[in-house]
């Protein structure tokens, strides 16, 4: 699995690999510390820290959670990794995680409700997706579940959409929908700052 793929991205793979084998072994302490936690005065629940825009992605709620987001890591990561350059592909894959947790506290704030962490990848994943999109938007995608294919540029804002709606609907709960939302505008909004700075 390893063969091929761009030293970022690898270690990427390695380290939430290691954090879910951490998190088999430690519990729950992991997630109290390292999830993203909302802004709350609650005593009961563990308290938002800045690390936490960036640790949440290393944790994820189970193997398939992790299997799903090391898979498209895996397949799109290295792609953009090439594209981009090492560091600044490391910078592109950290304000989508940071820009993903950015919108989910600002859902959680204006919700209200119980405290509740997020963990996982997705929203960095989300970030690639776009910037996959947008490099190469004429090659195709084929979906698992059905095996449709369709141009990337199709794939990315119909599963953007989705995404949106099922946000918007609150379907899917425990799903963070606009976390993945808020990991692909980070990403439009760094690629547009980046394409401005060559003009």
């Amino acid at each position: 699995m390893f063969t091929g793929m761009m030293p970022v991205t690898r270690a990427l793979v390695l380290t939430c690999g290691l954090a879910y084998l951490l998190q088999l072994v430690t519990g729950d302490s992991l997630a109290i510390h390292l999830a993203l936690w909302p802004v709350h005065g609650d005593p009961y629940y563990p308290p938002f820290q800045p690390w936490q825009l960036v640790s949440y992605a290393f944790l994820h709620g189970g193997f398939t959670h992790l299997a799903f987001n090391m898979f498209a890591l895996y397949m799109f990561g290295s792609e953009i990794e090439r594209l981009l350059g090492t560091r600044r592909y490391l910078a592109y894959y950290t304000v989508c995680v940071i820009g993903a947790a950015l919108a989910q506290l600002a859902v959680a704030q204006l919700s209200g409700g119980e405290p509740r962490p997020t963990v996982g990848a997705s929203g960095g994943i989300f970030g690639l997706l776009l910037a996959y999109g947008m490099a190469f938007p004429q090659r195709r995608l084929i979906l698992l579940f059905p095996p449709i294919p369709m141009r990337a540029w199709v794939f990315v804002t119909l599963y953007g959409l989705v995404e949106l709606v099922l946000g918007v609907t609150g379907t899917q709960a425990g799903v963070a929908h606009f976390a993945h939302l808020g990991g692909m505008v980070a990403g439009f909004l760094l690629i547009t700052y980046w394409r401005a700075r060559r003009t």
